[in-house]
């Protein structure tokens, strides 16, 4: 059996924002799908998995010459899954221009399914504060409950070392997390793992969270959930008691911006200023996302230019 992912319960004062009639245990857990079954599908949308001789030219344009002799003998036109991904991802390309795509299978009556096809609308989509990584295509599969999202590849790797970014760029990139998590808020979204691993960025200056699997959008003024699972998790995780979502993205959201701190080799002590009240124990006194914007607002202008440019200190 796939692993299952952890539910949040709701509080009886806060219905649920979907109003399936399936088992959310049933419809929110990690698909395991077999692949070479939909790669036909995919392919007449426009996407092809990976095989074994992308991977070998991957190798060879990338300067690895050696790990594909590793894969010789193996038959090139076989799909070849990435050992790194878990089984519900999987990589490829965009035939019509070669664009390197990641494909994530879900259920298709599963929260994050909902989530994403909100966010990736139209609508949604032109908003300057939706910095979601760009999706392709969503693909429904009826008769074996299943969905394809068809996203853009972006990297983990945030910092490259060899090609550091001076602090303005750097603080850029932390306005683009601050955003999109007040912009989910606004619409009534929580996303419930944001973390370092959970940031992407396609190194043009974009960065976008991922794996809603954990996330909620609530059809209720003030939502209350209950459960203890997550990446950053803040002291009201401990217990049993019901606590509010969006709390806890601000305090995860603190953790990341000093980590990502850390990680880029910026000390930035206005910074730290906005993110201390961020991590308050008690959830009452953290600010709203809106709060933590404004103050970010009036930070950066008090940093001189000069001092906009410099570069990063690692220890």
């Amino acid at each position: 059996m796939s692993p299952r992912v952890w539910i949040p319960e709701v509080s009886s004062s806060s219905p649920p924002s979907s109003e399936s009639s399936c088992d959310e245990d049933d419809v929110n857990y990690r698909v395991k799908p077999y692949w070479p079954k939909y790669s036909g599908i995919l392919k007449l949308r426009g996407f092809r998995l990976d095989t074994v001789r992308d991977v070998k030219d991957h190798y060879k344009q990338i300067g690895a010459p050696k790990k594909a002799d590793k894969m010789i003998g193996l038959d090139d036109s076989s799909l070849c899954p990435d050992p790194g991904l878990p089984d519900n991802l999987f990589r490829g390309t965009r035939t019509l221009d070669r664009t390197k795509i990641v494909i994530k299978a879900v259920h298709r009556e599963s929260r994050e399914l909902d989530i994403i096809r909100f966010l990736s609308s139209p609508k949604m989509r032109r908003q300057p504060m939706n910095h979601c990584i760009p999706v392709h295509d969503l693909i429904d599969i009826v008769e074996d409950d299943i969905a394809f999202i068809v996203m853009e590849e972006w990297s983990s790797q945030l910092i490259i070392h060899d090609a550091p970014c001076c602090l303005g760029l750097f603080l850029a990139a932390i306005r683009q997390c601050i955003e999109h998590c007040l912009f989910m808020h606004r619409h009534c979204i929580a996303h419930l793992d944001i973390s370092i691993r959970n940031l992407l960025t396609d190194y043009k200056g974009h960065y976008a969270y991922i794996d809603f699997e954990l996330s909620r959008r609530f059809n209720v003024s003030n939502p209350r959930i209950t459960g203890k699972r997550g990446t950053e998790l803040p002291p009201e995780c401990s217990n049993d008691a019901f606590y509010d979502p969006y709390k806890v993205d601000v305090w995860a959201l603190a953790i990341l911006i000093l980590r990502a701190c850390k990680l880029a080799g910026f000390c930035v002590p206005e910074l730290v200023e906005i993110v201390k009240p961020m991590l308050h124990e008690n959830p009452a006194q953290r600010p709203s996302l809106e709060l933590v914007l404004h103050a970010y607002n009036r930070m950066v202008p008090s940093i001189s230019p000069q001092r906009l440019q410099t570069l990063p200190h690692y220890e």
